[in-house]
């Protein structure tokens, strides 16, 4: 069984094109992403999976292995599937790291990774957060006033997930009643289990909701969470030039991670 890390890069953003290129702090995003998945101890091999020469250029000039994926998949697991389908073994890890948060640190990637490692039985890992109280009013403020980022999650008493949302759940009439995990986007698959799922139609909650994870809890794929926290650095997603600007402030006032 081997672990590997793909990172799905694609150039054409309707946002932000050229993307994984933009260089934060004096490093392309694409390549910090790849750095924090191979400080990960679990993961064996890290790919980035792109539709772009540009990109991969960019990555092997790093000493990186890039892997050329069709411009038509219509999303990152499917690019990721795309990467690894020659060669992957059934019970293989791919771990689907998102290309445009730079500032995920490794351990958090190793949280995934090692509970698949650990248990074969796994078909699906993702990482969550609990949110402290501040956090949460934050996560419920923003949501107040319309915006739509921030995933929470629900689980049963085993860890498996039960639901996600762009909603805040479960809603508490009591603040002591249960804690708010918010869902970290990065996900380890068994390859089998990632087979299963590109094959798999979009459900109605998947439609609903947007999102991807959902397909899984839809067709009785189990998704086990696992918690993690973030050891006090600030996490932060990439989708427009400013939000490059801030990543590289935190970097100034936190340091490199690796």
């Amino acid at each position: 069984m081997s672990v590997i890390a793909v990172i799905p890069a694609r150039y054409g953003s309707t946002r932000f094109p050229g993307k994984p290129l933009h260089v934060i702090a004096g490093v392309p995003m694409v390549e910090r992403v790849r750095r924090l998945a191979a400080a990960a101890p679990s993961v064996s091999r890290v790919l980035v999976a792109t539709d772009d020469e540009r990109i991969a250029q960019a990555v092997r000039d790093f000493g990186g292995e890039a892997v050329m994926t069709p411009e038509a998949c219509r999303n990152g697991t499917e690019r990721a599937h795309e990467a690894v389908k020659a060669f992957a073994a059934p019970d293989d890890v791919i771990v689907n790291l998102q290309g445009d948060a730079p500032l995920t640190p490794p351990w958090v990637i190793e949280a995934a990774a090692a509970a698949m490692a650990a248990q074969p039985d796994l078909h699906l890992a993702t990482p969550a957060v609990a949110l402290t109280d501040a956090a949460y009013d934050k996560l419920a403020e923003a949501k107040a006033r319309g915006e739509v980022g921030g995933t929470s999650v629900v689980f049963d008493h085993a860890m498996n997930a039960l639901y996600f949302s762009k909603a805040i759940i479960p809603y508490r009439r009591d603040r002591s009643a249960a804690r708010i995990y918010k869902h970290i986007g990065l996900y380890a698959y068994r390859f089998a289990a990632l087979e299963r799922l590109v094959a798999l139609e979009p459900g109605p909650l998947e439609l609903a909701e947007s999102l991807e994870q959902l397909r899984a809890l839809e067709n009785g794929i189990p998704v086990r969470g696992v918690l993690t926290d973030y050891r006090g650095r600030t996490p932060w997603s990439v989708d427009s030039p400013r939000d490059a600007e801030i990543a590289a402030q935190i970097i100034a006032a936190e340091g490199e991670i690796v």
